[in-house]
C-alpha cells in the first residue's frame, strides 16, 4: 500500500521498468563515469508526483554490484523523456531501495 506522496512497497522490475532503465542507462553511465558489464532491473519503488519518481535496483555487475537509480518519467501528456535524477553507487543485493 502506498502511503500519499509516499513511495510504494518494494516491486520485482518488469519488462516496462526494465525500458524506461535503458533509455536513462547513457546518462547513469556517464555519472558513474564507466560503462556496465550488465544492466538489468532487479527491483523498484514508486512515487506518483507530477509524473512518477521510480526508485530502480540495477544490477550493473553480474550480481557483484548495483546501483540505485532514481528516475522521473514526466505524464504522459507532456512528451517529456524518463530523466535519470539521481543515483547511488556501491549497493548490493541485499541493500533496501530508499527514498533519495
Amino acid at each position: 500500500m502506498m502511503k500519499c506522496g509516499g513511495t510504494s512497497d518494494v516491486k520485482d522490475a518488469t519488462e516496462e521498468i526494465q525500458k524506461i532503465c535503458d533509455q536513462i542507462r547513457s546518462a547513469l553511465e556517464e555519472k558513474a563515469g564507466r560503462a556496465f558489464s550488465s544492466y538489468k532491473a532487479k527491483s523498484y519503488k514508486s512515487q506518483v508526483v507530477a509524473g512518477t519518481n521510480y526508485f530502480v535496483k540495477l544490477d550493473i555487475d553480474d550480481g557483484k554490484e548495483y546501483i540505485h537509480a532514481r528516475i522521473f518519467v514526466p505524464l504522459p501528456h507532456t512528451g517529456g523523456n524518463p530523466e535519470l535524477h539521481s543515483h547511488q553507487a556501491g549497493k548490493s543485493a541485499e541493500d533496501e531501495i530508499v527514498y533519495f
